[in-house]
């Protein structure tokens, strides 16, 4: 994979199947610029149209994962009358966030740091959240006069109820990562010198996995979500009936009959 300055893009070398994604502005807590929303766009199509790549980590370098929106280039582009940060929204923050729920695999945030504004929302739609021990979380769209963006409105309220994540909106109050985990907004707290091979090694067995169960189980939680019973039920018959006729689901069974470890492909 070629590597670009604002987003760090890698396969692991000891783990096949597992695709990195860095974003590199440490100096600027990693906040969102155009380039950098952009090329994070094209490497989430890729990771997703990729069939090698089995599972995605999403990470920063620094002291932050992602500080949201650079406000010093949206409030240059306003000050120059440029429309483009009027459009953010629809043209980058919405089709990433629907890339990161869509993907066919896998998504693992690796929270190394601050998480802020939409920076926080791309960790609140990956599928699975690590943080380290300094990593923190922070809704502030209302101290600058916003609402919510990049899903945080739909997301948020599923991890930790209604009542939490409005009262995070509404106060803009910082989450430490122990706070994080007990509110169930992470899924573990690793110390910070620990986190990216825990995240790597919980890439390292989803890659391993039943790649299409993987993105059946998705899209079937998607569903029932925001439907009735009912459709939640066709969908999950829908699913198995899919899933019945993979190929990973025949060794799944084989090796369970034969005593021994399935070897997934991903098929």
């Amino acid at each position: 994979m070629t590597t670009e300055d604002v987003l760090l893009v890698s396969d692991s070398t000891d783990t096949p199947g597992v695709r990195t994604l860095t974003l590199n502005r440490p100096k600027a807590y990693n906040s969102l610029t155009v380039e950098l929303k952009e090329r994070l766009l094209a490497a989430l199509r890729d990771a997703a149209a990729d069939d090698s790549v089995r599972a995605v980590v999403l990470t920063g370098t620094g002291k932050a994962f992602c500080a949201g929106q650079d406000l010093k280039e949206h409030v240059g582009l306003l000050q120059a009358n440029d429309p483009a940060p009027l459009h953010t929204v629809a043209e980058h923050y919405n089709p990433i966030v629907g890339l990161i729920t869509g993907m066919p695999k896998p998504v693992i945030a690796a929270v190394n740091g601050a998480a802020a504004g939409a920076g926080a929302a791309f960790a609140y739609a990956s599928d699975i959240r690590i943080a380290a021990s300094s990593a923190n979380f922070l809704m502030a769209f209302a101290n600058v006069g916003l609402g919510p963006d990049s899903g945080a409105s739909w997301t948020l309220q599923r991890l930790i109820g209604y009542g939490r994540a409005v009262e995070l909106m509404l106060l803009a109050r910082k989450v430490e990562a122990d706070e994080a985990l007990s509110l169930g907004l992470v899924s573990e707290v690793v110390p910070d010198e620990e986190l990216t091979a825990r995240a790597q090694a919980v890439a390292a067995k989803l890659a391993a996995g039943p790649t299409v169960a993987y993105a059946k189980i998705k899209e079937v939680l998607a569903v029932a979500a925001e439907s009735t019973l009912g459709e939640a039920l066709a969908a999950e018959d829908a699913a198995q009936g899919a899933l019945g006729a993979t190929a990973d689901h025949a060794e799944a069974v084989d090796a369970f009959v034969t005593k021994r470890r399935p070897t997934f492909q991903g098929k």
